[in-house]
């Protein structure tokens, strides 16, 4: 069973070029001969926040890591279907991968700042695809940094190692990292379930920021989350797309019977 929401395409049934604009038809995944999603068609509007929400096992997380192919890295993957990020498949031949991962950025459950300091970390990204003049570097780092709301914490202490940081600091500083690259999709897989709930408001208040800018997925077991900080949400069960829609109508009233009974817990 499959849910999405209406489809932006162009008359001849091609799809648009819209920044950010994430679609996925008939995805299916496979690791070794376990199917892990079943025909996923999803939509993610630009400039959003999309709720990933189910069960442990279900396919959230799988699927997240299918709109930068990081799967890729795992032996005996296989998929079908196609997933467009921009209007482009992004698993056409011909897509440079690297490349891929700097427009679809990552932040993962559990913070991983690089041994280095918190401006390396940052300019990490832009070192690595550009020659940036050091005034250039400098604009950079403080732009993601600012847009974290982490450089009045950081800014006289830039050169000292990131493991110094908090847990929440460090969290924000690798969401710092994945701005710097100008990512158009940001993915967050359970980005605040090591943290307190002061970190976790300040994640939460994050993306409410930067939705106006990019397009931004998260996977959270958190319901109170999930309705709190996502414009649409996806229920995810057994590698499926039970159900997709507008949060609010996800929370209050789910058109599908297996979707109440997860948000109000009589399974999952």
């Amino acid at each position: 069973m499959t849910a999405t929401r209406p489809d932006r395409a162009t008359p001849t049934g091609e799809a648009r070029e819209v920044p950010g604009l994430v679609e996925s038809r008939g995805f299916n995944f496979w690791y070794g001969p376990k199917q892990a999603l079943k025909e996923i068609s999803l939509t993610i509007r630009p400039r959003s926040v999309t709720a990933l929400i189910g069960p442990s096992g279900c396919g959230k997380s799988t699927f997240l890591r299918s709109l930068n192919r990081l799967n890729d890295i795992i032996p005996e993957t296989r998929h079908t279907g196609s997933i467009r990020v921009g209007g482009e498949d992004i698993y056409a031949p011909r897509v440079d991968v690297v490349n891929l991962r700097q427009r679809v950025g990552m932040v993962f459950q559990r913070w991983n700042p690089f041994p280095r300091s918190i401006f390396d970390n940052v300019a990490y990204g832009p070192r690595l695809n550009g020659r940036p003049s050091r005034a250039d570097l400098d604009a950079i780092v403080e732009s993601a940094l600012r847009r974290t709301a982490l450089w009045d914490e950081v800014k006289d202490r830039l050169r000292q190692s990131a493991l110094s940081l908090s847990g929440g600091q460090q969290q924000r500083l690798c969401i710092a990292r994945a701005l710097a690259n100008r990512p158009e999709v940001l993915l967050l897989d359970e980005p605040c379930s090591a943290l307190d709930p002061i970190a976790t408001q300040k994640i939460e208040e994050l993306l409410f920021q930067l939705k106006s800018e990019l397009t931004i997925v998260i996977v959270t077991h958190n319901l109170q989350q999930a309705a709190r900080v996502s414009d649409e949400t996806a229920f995810f069960f057994l590698g499926e797309v039970i159900e997709h829609d507008v949060t609010a109508r996800i929370f209050t009233s789910p058109k599908v019977g297996r979707t109440e009974d997860y948000i109000t817990g009589r399974f999952g």
